[in-house]
């Protein structure tokens, strides 16, 4: 009896402590463009255009301290104004409204052009921290209408440098890295996400594999789960324009790299186009996770 007893006390405490590790939610997974996307009168965004149930935000994920009642958010996104709510919604209220800090990858408009509702036109926030590589936060600085968010102090830039771990809170440090990608305006920066439970990576746009400095096998093997770039799943799926003027790893590339990995589960393809079948055919969906991969889900929690 008394040992029956132990086992139900630990489990408990597993269960609690559980219960106050960080986590991640994913608040949105499709490229830039959103889903159903601008202009697009073909099958893949018919049903989308008709039904709320199978629109889907653009890229971003919600870092969660339960124990501190903290959150930072991982892109400001165009559908930054529904995704502060679908997190609002999906904590119950618990957590403040706008995050403890905002963090971006690099400077294409599904991915920091959401910083404009902070602004007096709308939000009028206070002082959001925004946790950016150098050559970004030089854009921000310099050109308008970013600059106004800065100079009245709605956000705060917080310039980070790559390879050196920040922590944002006692249960979790973030650190940024470059990746070779379309740097037009700004580096483009990937994420390692530690906290006390779990290591997660945050890549949603590089060029190839093959142009980065690191193999993203072993980076893949140091984490528990690692959110990568799906945005094609292979290369006709753009009829009539060249390709190799939006470079992206193709699922079925990354696919082949990882094809003897031992633990295919902890990648989740995220940044899906609205071309890519794993957005929108159910079909296709199934299909591919018979592969042992897997496919980021919005409001799901990892």
């Amino acid at each position: 009896m008394r040992k029956l007893l132990l086992v139900i006390l630990w489990a408990c405490f597993e269960l609690c402590q559980a219960q106050q590790n960080p986590f991640v939610l994913v608040l949105g997974v499709a490229q830039d463009g959103g889903y159903p996307h601008p202009g697009c009168k073909l099958e893949c965004c018919r049903l989308a255009w008709k039904q709320d149930s199978v629109k889907w935000n653009v890229v971003s994920l919600a870092i969660v301290d339960q124990q501190q009642k903290r959150w930072w958010l991982l892109e400001a996104t165009p559908d930054i104004t529904q995704q502060l709510q679908l997190f609002n919604e999906l904590t119950e209220g618990h957590f403040n409204y706008l995050p403890d800090g905002i963090l971006l990858t690099h400077a294409h408009i599904g991915h920091y052009t959401g910083l404009m509702y902070l602004g007096r036109e709308a939000m009028g926030a206070k002082s959001v921290p925004v946790y950016v590589l150098p050559k970004f936060a030089a854009f921000i600085n310099t050109n308008g209408p970013w600059s106004q968010l800065v100079k009245l102090k709605n956000i705060d830039l917080k310039i980070i440098e790559p390879d050196k771990s920040v922590k944002v809170s006692d249960m979790i440090s973030i650190t940024a890295f470059t990746v070779p990608h379309r740097d037009e305006f700004s580096e483009t920066a990937g994420f390692k996400i530690e906290t006390s439970s779990k290591k997660y990576l945050f890549i949603p746009d590089i060029d190839k594999w093959e142009k980065w400095s690191k193999k993203i096998t072993n980076e893949v093997d140091k984490v528990d789960v690692a959110f990568l770039d799906a945005t094609f799943y292979q290369a006709a799926e753009l009829p009539g324009r060249d390709i190799r003027e939006v470079p992206h790893p193709f699922v079925i590339e990354t696919m082949k790299l990882f094809s003897v990995f031992p633990q295919k589960n902890k990648i989740q393809f995220i940044h899906f186009n609205h071309t890519n079948p794993l957005m929108w055919n159910e079909a296709a969906q199934k299909e591919f996770l018979k592969s042992g991969f897997g496919l980021a889900k919005q409001g799901k929690k990892y």
